[in-house]
């Protein structure tokens, strides 16, 4: 199949679009429906469509290596950026729900309790109902399920959901 700028140029216009739109609506906590989904996977779609682009119109792109400090000044810009982003920031770590879900997977039922509303007494048995293994107030969720973040959150699910949820 030839490469042609009859196509390859709308893929990746069409392609930008998506991911444009789909990216700010992520960025101001706007996205809904399958707008992540579209965006993460849809993104593939433009990496081919640029692909394809480049290698249609492989004589320009490359004047911007060749011949034009410009050009490369700004390709440069963008690696050195790239491999910035690499670089792990200091005092951030995980997203915050998953920080708030490894504390109170690691803190005592007894420190849950007053969280939920309900007595760690209900919290140690709504737990043994739901198969998660709890020998009393003083056990953690973490060393009830092991790592499992299934079991664990199948826990979480206990104490605020009220119920187990499949």
């Amino acid at each position: 199949m030839k490469i042609s700028r009859e196509w390859a140029t709308p893929i990746t216009i069409g392609a930008f679009s998506l991911m444009a739109v789909t990216g700010l609506l992520m960025f101001f906590h706007l996205d809904s429906g399958l707008n992540k989904f579209a965006h993460e996977w849809l993104g593939w779609v433009f990496v081919a469509g640029v692909s394809f682009h480049a290698a249609v119109n492989w004589a320009a792109f490359k004047r911007h290596f060749v011949s034009s400090k410009v050009g490369r000044a700004i390709v440069a810009a963008f690696a050195i950026a790239l491999l910035a982003s690499f670089v792990p920031l200091g005092g951030r770590g995980a997203a915050p729900p998953v920080l708030a879900m490894n504390a109170i997977a690691k803190a005592p039922l007894s420190a849950i309790a007053p969280l939920t509303g309900r007595p760690v007494e209900a919290l140690v048995s709504e737990l043994k109902n739901a198969g998660i293994d709890i020998s009393g107030p003083d056990t953690t969720i973490a060393s009830a399920t092991g790592r499992s973040r299934e079991a664990q959150g199948k826990a979480i699910a206990v104490l605020f959901g009220g119920g187990a949820r499949d």
